[in-house]
């Protein structure tokens, strides 16, 4: 059980959670994309997300202010959650205007919502689960994929709630989390996408 609840806390990283749901859409998405458009997203999103964030993780382990990947304290939170904000502050202004998809914007959106709620409850010393956060959030995003594009996305959506219980049991297993963390943390992924819905849905 072990195994499986590191495993599944790594590959549902949040860290992982702004190129899948951008993947999603363009695997999802019934209107017609050019290579160009997808590539001028994508590339730019997986860098800005994923590359950058993992440089600077191993930058601030060799300044000692943060110990672990999953960020377990308080303290180690502050840092990355800033520049994750500051990431996606970068991709709304400056990567996705470019190739404007209305659906992508209020995706990052709704990120940055769910990033800045959880960075102000740290100032309360308050700690959510991020993972919970992004795979909740990234749930909630393919529902409104499903009813905005009327496609049915049944089996996406299923599988998505089950990652979505097999993330919040394996970091409940690991003792990473409290309940009430966690079901924070579910709170703040499903509204965060959710309060997008009226401006593109």
């Amino acid at each position: 059980m072990k195994v499986f609840s590191n495993l599944i806390s790594y590959l549902l990283h949040p860290l992982f959670i702004p190129i899948v749901g951008t993947i999603a859409y363009f695997l999802i998405t019934p209107k017609y994309t050019p290579l160009e458009v997808r590539s001028a997203n994508i590339l730019p999103i997986f860098i800005l997300t994923v590359i950058i964030p993992i440089v600077i993780f191993f930058i601030l382990k060799n300044l000692r202010i943060v110990n672990s990947i999953f960020l377990e304290t308080i303290s180690e939170r502050k840092y990355p959650l800033y520049i994750h904000i500051s990431i996606i502050l970068l991709i709304l202004y400056k990567v996705i205007p470019n190739n404007y998809i209305s659906e992508l914007y209020f995706y990052f959106t709704g990120l940055l919502g769910a990033a800045m709620t959880c960075l102000l409850m740290l100032f309360f010393n308050i700690k959510t689960s991020l993972h919970v956060v992004g795979v909740s959030g990234l749930l909630m995003y393919l529902i409104n994929l499903s009813i905005h594009f009327e496609i049915n996305l049944i089996i996406a959506i299923s599988i998505f709630v089950l990652l979505t219980g097999s993330v919040i049991t394996a970091r409940l297993y690991l003792k990473a989390h409290t309940k009430i963390e966690l079901l924070t943390g579910l709170f703040i992924g499903l509204l965060s996408q959710l309060l997008t819905v009226r401006f593109w849905l």
